[in-house]
């Protein structure tokens, strides 16, 4: 059996999200989900290093268990998979590092929305991350959507995305790209079409990289 594309998620919503992307773009690959909506829930109101652990044993437990690429697709959880991959050779990937270095391609001046304020500070830090690779000193301002999140609680995707959209408008100064630091976020996308500033989701930039990554690792580029 081909080692399969595992998907590690902490919000039960993502899994079909990310499938029909997944099956968009690859049809045939052997998806696995898991999804941690209780780590996500001690991650609040801050990620600390004895969640970030529990992340990253759990994404290990993936590749133990024959995962040929992990795709970790909660940017508050992100820095969890990033220890895991430094502990071993198969490919786990963060969603929204492809939205990073996508959005400094625009421009140092980068406006990070979250409708989790515990996901700014691991979004921030890979920002800073990139930059800094790059030799960019980024300007980075921060925008909670206050009470979004209720909506994503409820299972009101049209209500979060709109709740999402107002914020950002309301609160948007000069930049020159916005990113939604979580994926649930990205139905956003459309709504702020006209925004005159492009505006960036995690999920098609994060699932093209895993995609790549798993055909390097398991196919040879043949798949």
């Amino acid at each position: 059996m081909t080692a399969p594309l595992a998907l590690w998620h902490s919000t039960a919503g993502n899994e079909a999200r990310f499938a029909a992307l997944i099956e968009a773009l690859a049809p045939g690959i052997p998806v696995r989900h898991r999804t941690r909506p209780e780590l996500l829930a001690a991650a609040q109101p801050e990620l600390t290093p004895e969640v970030r652990r529990r992340v990253a044993i759990d994404i290990l437990e993936l590749v133990d268990q024959g995962a040929g690429a992990v795709l970790c697709t909660c940017s508050t959880l992100g820095p969890g998979a990033e220890s895991a991959a430094e502990l071993t050779s198969v490919p786990v990937l963060r969603v929204d590092r492809p939205m990073i270095e996508a959005a400094l391609d625009r421009g140092p001046r980068i406006t990070v929305a979250a409708a989790l304020a515990s996901t700014l500070g691991p979004t921030g830090d890979l920002l800073r991350r990139v930059a800094r690779e790059r030799g960019v000193v980024p300007e980075i301002r921060e925008i909670v959507c206050e009470g979004a999140w209720t909506y994503q609680e409820r299972g009101d995707a049209q209500g979060y995305s709109r709740a999402i959209a107002a914020a950002i408008r309301r609160a948007l100064g000069p930049t020159d790209a916005v990113v939604l630091a979580q994926a649930s976020m990205a139905g956003a996308v459309e709504l702020l079409a006209d925004l005159g500033v492009p505006v960036l989701a995690s999920p098609p930039l994060g699932v093209a990289a895993a995609v790549a990554a798993w055909r390097r690792a398991v196919a040879g580029g043949g798949a």
